[in-house]
């Protein structure tokens, strides 16, 4: 059996499926988190899978996600749907619900957040509620674990005995009710061969929905008239036009089961605190200040407090264990080739990645902790005035933010932008966002060549990338991409204490992803380099990397890169090698530079100057993202040659901006 997991953004959902399933799906408060269908086998029910969809607040479909949730129901025809609300919110969630019902299908109710209603002094009576929606209600708290058993087995029941909503009528007689019923006495028929309940479709046509259902449903044009007539003779006695006439018939219907059903408690302290905080963190001359504060504070603790001492660690644990294995091979008289490969080629490569680990964990630690307070929903909103500046709403900001981790979930994040103007121009910024896989190449070279203030650049690098990309939106607004961007719209959900285990679970899949991309993309990347650096053109094994393969191509490519300060053709090298993944440019560093991550920091004076240095990184920051990311480019704008267009337009960006710095740089120093 298959369950879809129905419910508003911000109500559970995800808490509520890794609950379910014992899954490890990572739980946001930003809409679009769960940008596509996850899956997963219900504890113990090993025949059960449940589907989670994407957050909606409606079954008409105004964004992907509505539309990628309307069509699993219709389309996929699971055998019931888990519907989750929000139980501190109950009115505006109940909306979705009674859209739900009106598709006949198996449904049982999950009231989430049920702890958070009886601490405020509220309750809910769970019988007159299931009652008065003809369907079971679970009341239950995903957080806390409660009440999860009961659902399954509710909704185990209802799918195998196929029980439908038992309420049918969810209007009170009058202009409304009179119209549906007259257009689904129209259709009934060819609603019934198609398979989708007739009223569900009546509404459908009523709305004016976009599934096209006149053309599915094969009505006559005198089947039309009849509908047209019945809608404007509804709307001229109610005095709304179809949509907020349908809208005022659910909400009454809302009404009457809450008044019927819930006790609502006093407003609850989280609330009470939230508002007292957003007045000081959203303020209107704090909100910003106030966030790069809380960035820099990150970025501080991140590279130069916790991560560095653990990232350091880590590196003298694997150069070490390089040594160890150096020797062994060396004993053990294994061919001078292999010893290299194993050696300068996996440890210094791979291992330079890898020590980069801590780094990129307690960053996310930090974030998670930023996300699941509910801080980052407010940045999307304070942000949302600035970011309207540069023809974007604050809904852009969250694949944006998501960009920091990885360029490519970011991007597929956009999917949830309703305006094909405003994902288009969004998938265009998001690789001005620094991602993680860049981590590795600031940590060493702040190490390097700003010991004393790592933190403080690392903190400008991204805020270039920011300030970049603001004037690349602010260039397409008035050229490409005019218009105005979508009104954005968001609820700001209570801040609460961030979930261990929520943070717990995504740090394992950092790692996992991290440490996956290091012995999979990464090593071949280094090996490649590694087969490059140690053969000449007649693929004779060298020793001096300077007569390698990889030093005839890097010395043909290095006159378009001397202009910026990169006259090294090892430099140039990593930067090639930077297109399969931005790590493998350190662990290609490391290659060509027979050295290991702590004896990089030594090296790398001697390859860079102060300025070449910090045109080497406006460079890694703003050249083209990874190959996977580039890919995931091409599918969102659609064309191989619009991903090439992207690819080549950065390139020439990161070209102008580095040669900018090392030139105006070398003029005034």
């Amino acid at each position: 059996m298959t369950f879809a997991l129905v419910g508003n953004q911000n109500c559970g959902k995800t808490t509520l499926f890794n609950a379910l399933t014992g899954s490890n799906c990572h739980v946001g408060n930003f809409p679009g988190v769960t940008i596509e269908q996850k899956s997963g086998f219900i504890n113990n029910y090993k025949n059960c899978s449940v589907v989670d969809l994407p957050g909606i607040y409606s079954i008409r479909p105004y964004s992907a996600e509505e539309i990628v949730t309307r069509d699993f129901i219709l389309n996929e025809k699971p055998d019931a749907i888990i519907n989750i609300v929000d139980a501190t919110n109950i009115e505006r969630n109940l909306y979705l619900t009674l859209q739900i019902l009106e598709l006949r299908v198996p449904t049982v109710l999950a009231l989430n957040m049920m702890d958070e209603v009886r601490g405020n002094g509220g309750s809910i009576d769970i019988t007159r509620m299931s009652e008065l929606l003809g369907i079971t209600v679970i009341p239950i708290s995903a957080a806390k674990g409660e009440g999860i058993s009961d659902l399954i087995k509710a909704v185990v029941n209802a799918a195998s005995q196929k029980t439908r909503p038992a309420v049918t009528e969810l209007c009170s007689p009058g202009p409304v009710h009179r119209c549906i019923h007259s257009v689904a006495h129209v259709i009934e028929d060819h609603a019934q061969k198609l398979g989708i309940p007739s009223r569900f479709a009546a509404i459908k046509l009523i709305e004016g929905d976009d599934l096209n259902f006149i053309t599915r449903l094969a009505l006559s044009q005198n089947e039309v008239e009849l509908i047209e007539h019945s809608v404007i003779e509804m709307e001229n006695e109610r005095g709304l036009d179809r949509n907020a006439a349908l809208a005022d018939m659910r909400y009454d219907f809302i009404t009457k089961v809450c008044e019927a059903s819930v006790i609502k408690g006093s407003e609850s302290k989280e609330r009470k605190f939230s508002e007292k905080l957003d007045k000081i963190l959203t303020g209107k001359f704090t909100a910003i200040p106030i966030f790069i504060a809380i960035m820099a504070m990150v970025f501080w603790l991140t590279f130069s407090i916790i991560g560095g001492f653990f990232s350091e660690l880590l590196s003298t644990g694997i150069d070490s264990l390089g040594n160890i294995v150096g020797k062994a091979l060396s004993g053990y008289n294994l061919n001078p080739v292999f010893q290299s490969l194993v050696t300068d080629g996996i440890f210094a490569g791979v291992g330079a990645v890898v020590s980069f680990l801590p780094i990129i964990l307690v960053l996310f630690f930090f974030l998670s902790i930023l996300e699941d307070t509910g801080y980052m929903t407010r940045v999307a909103f304070f942000m949302d005035k600035l970011l309207r500046h540069i023809g974007l709403s604050g809904r852009s900001f969250v694949p944006m933010i998501i960009g920091f981790g990885c360029s490519v979930p970011a991007v597929m994040a956009t999917r949830t932008l309703s305006s094909e103007r405003d994902r288009h121009m969004t998938v265009l910024l998001i690789p001005f966002m620094s991602c993680s896989a860049k981590i590795p190449i600031y940590a060493i070279f702040c190490a390097a060549f700003f010991p004393a203030h790592s933190a403080l650049a690392m903190t400008l690098l991204y805020i270039i990338g920011m300030v970049i990309g603001i004037v690349i939106a602010l260039i397409l607004n008035k050229t490409a991409y005019r218009g105005k961007p979508v009104p954005f719209v968001m609820e700001l959900p209570n801040y609460r204490l961030p979930s261990f285990k929520s943070v717990l679970l995504l740090l394992r899949e950092k790692a996992n992803d991290f440490l996956q991309r290091a012995f999979t993309v990464i090593l071949y990347a280094t090996l490649i380099i590694w087969c490059l650096s140690s053969f000449d053109t007649k693929l004779n094994f060298i020793t001096d990397s300077s007569n390698s393969l990889l030093a005839f191509f890097g010395r043909a490519i290095t006159p378009v890169f001397k202009p910026l300060g990169f006259s090294d053709w090892r430099i140039v090298s990593s930067l090639i090698a930077g297109f399969s993944a931005k790590e493998a440019v350190v662990g290609t560093l490391s290659v060509l530079s027979s050295s290991g991550l702590s004896e990089l920091n030594t090296v790398l004076p001697g390859m860079f100057n102060g300025l070449s240095a910090v045109s080497f990184l406006i460079f890694t920051l703003l050249y083209t993202p990874c190959i996977a990311a580039v890919n995931a480019i091409k599918r969102e704008l659609g064309s191989g040659w619009k991903a090439l267009g992207v690819v080549i337009s950065q390139c020439v960006i990161a070209w102008i901006c580095s040669f900018a710095v090392y030139n105006i740089g070398s003029m005034l120093l």
